[in-house]
């Protein structure tokens, strides 16, 4: 609530065309106060499965009937399967779609770092750092490095995924400090709206990262956003925000339609005109 600006229904329209399955993914703008009548009446419509946003992530938790792991850990949801008998499960596909979009770019990268057990560095603590934190910890990061505008958001962030991740380390710095984030720090994400078309640019000097380091930015307009360019220019690995927005979609088109559809050059050329054509 508003969805008009999503652009997954263009994209599994696609998908659904390109598999040869007969249904349709169709945008549904619900009102905050309606969402549990709204996810009640969806086996009655003949629904295989909804995706969840903003503001009804956390809402929807309440009316489902069971949660999986990372979407009890998230404490938010963003697929529901609509399952034979009625009843509701409810994924966060969020986290899987930011580690696919890491590990497909630089999975050997990844598995020295952890090896060599260096520092991460997120900038940010709302719902899109959840799903990061929790993909970064599962690939096996420990020492995490947490900072955003708000401190207390940062210091609960830490407080919350403490208690799955106890092997992790948490250390919070102050925004005024940020520039302390990148000494030694291996994978940097930006999961702040900083660097988003319109936003204030997100700035930091990539100088003190090492050589090798990877730097993600959630954001996909623009897809290189300032932050990215710089890390380009330094050599850096830069991972944009499109290709989690593609694999969150992915995985949800599978638990929806049982097939696995392909993240591909011509997915993302295809996705990046629909971007262009909507700023």
């Amino acid at each position: 609530w508003p969805v008009a600006h999503s652009l997954s229904p263009a994209l599994h329209g696609r998908w659904l065309a390109q598999y040869g399955i007969d249904g349709l993914y169709a945008p549904m703008p619900v009102e905050p106060d309606a969402v549990a009548t709204a996810l009640k009446g969806l086996a009655a419509l003949g629904f295989a499965g909804v995706n969840v946003t903003v503001p009804h992530k956390q809402a929807v938790i309440d009316t489902l009937d069971q949660c999986d792991d990372v979407a009890t850990r998230l404490g938010a949801v963003n697929t529901i399967l609509v399952h034979k008998d009625g009843s509701l499960s409810g994924r966060n596909t969020d986290a899987y779609g930011f580690q696919t979009s890491l590990t497909s770019r630089a999975q050997a990268l990844i598995t020295k770092q952890v090896q060599q057990n260096q520092p991460v560095s997120i900038i940010g603590a709302g719902g899109a750092a959840r799903a990061v934190l929790d993909a970064i910890l599962t690939l096996g990061y420990k020492d995490m490095r947490l900072s955003n505008r708000t401190p207390d958001k940062a210091a609960a962030l830490a407080e919350h995924f403490q208690q799955f991740y106890p092997q992790a380390q948490f250390t919070l710095i102050d925004w005024a400090d940020r520039q302390d984030l990148l000494t030694d720090c291996g994978l940097l994400v930006n999961t702040s709206s900083l660097g988003m078309h319109g936003m204030p640019t997100l700035d930091l000097d990539l100088s003190p990262m090492p050589d090798g380091a990877i730097v993600a930015d959630i954001v996909y307009v623009p897809l290189i956003t300032p932050l990215l360019k710089a890390a380009q220019d330094r050599g850096l690995v830069a991972v944009d925000g499109l290709d989690m927005l593609l694999y969150q979609a992915q995985a949800a088109f599978t638990a929806w339609h049982g097939v696995t559809p392909e993240v591909d050059p011509g997915l993302r050329r295809f996705m990046l005109d629909l971007i262009r054509d909507g700023v």
